[in-house]
């Protein structure tokens, strides 16, 4: 499984490492200490231009979560958006671009592919049982790998982003199975957005195809989808 974070998350690969384990399958497999059947790959996205974005400039090593010796950490609470809940259709905005949003995981995307190849080879994966999925930044990041890369997938799941349009003719043509999730309380990615791409998808696609929207959440919906068993379940059922 290729888990690509969120843009709070970025580092140096180094010494900020750590911050891959806050949220996320891995965050369920370490911390909370879940038998997830995964070999999880969970590259660092380069701080670039972001290194004074307030939630990444203000945050410590310290608070990342840690895996306890004795049992297992609390969850952290879930973002109060103070945003209502609504499901109405609009456009999406132009700023983003077919990519995603700036300096992300896009312009990594062939290491990423080399880095799961290593990986499937080393640890003996099953090449037919390879899945993406990320949360927002890192969600933006699994729909642009998906699409470029239909043919290494067996499944995707993408979490608080939306796909562009333009992006899902080739997961549809390769008949890739998508369930996205989106927070309706979501004031970053609005669910709005999700709707175009989303039908787009569905009417071109014979795959499984879902898209669900957890109601009374923000954008921080991967916290519920992440500490779930249907997902992990729903990804092993598929194969190429």
């Amino acid at each position: 499984m290729l888990f690509l974070h969120g843009d709070g998350e970025r580092g140096d690969g180094r010494g900020e490492l750590d911050f891959v384990l806050v949220h996320g399958p891995l965050y369920e497999a370490w911390m909370q200490k879940r038998n997830l059947p995964f070999v999880i790959i969970a590259p660092q996205l380069p701080i670039y231009d972001r290194g004074d974005v307030p939630y990444i400039k203000n945050r410590k090593l310290e608070d990342i979560p840690r895996r306890l010796l004795n049992g297992t950490p609390a969850r952290p609470e879930k973002f109060d958006s103070g945003e209502p809940m609504n499901g109405s259709p609009g456009e999406i905005p132009d700023e983003f671009g077919v990519s995603g949003p700036p300096s992300g995981w896009d312009l990594h995307a062939d290491e990423l592919i080399r880095m799961v190849d290593a990986a499937v080879e080393k640890y003996r994966g099953d090449p037919n049982r390879v899945y993406i999925t990320g949360l927002s930044y890192g969600g933006f990041g699994a729909w642009y790998l998906a699409s470029k890369y239909p043919q290494r997938f067996a499944a995707a799941i993408p979490i608080a982003s939306y796909a562009h349009p333009d992006l899902v003719g080739s997961i549809a043509e390769t008949g890739m199975p998508v369930w996205c999730f989106a927070g309706g309380r979501d004031p970053v990615v609005p669910v709005e957005y999700f709707y175009a791409g989303m039908n787009d998808l569905e009417q071109r696609s014979s795959a499984d195809i879902r898209f669900t929207v957890e109601e009374d959440m923000g954008h921080d919906v991967w916290k519920r989808v992440y500490a779930g068993e249907d997902i992990y379940n729903w990804l092993l059922s598929h194969s190429k």
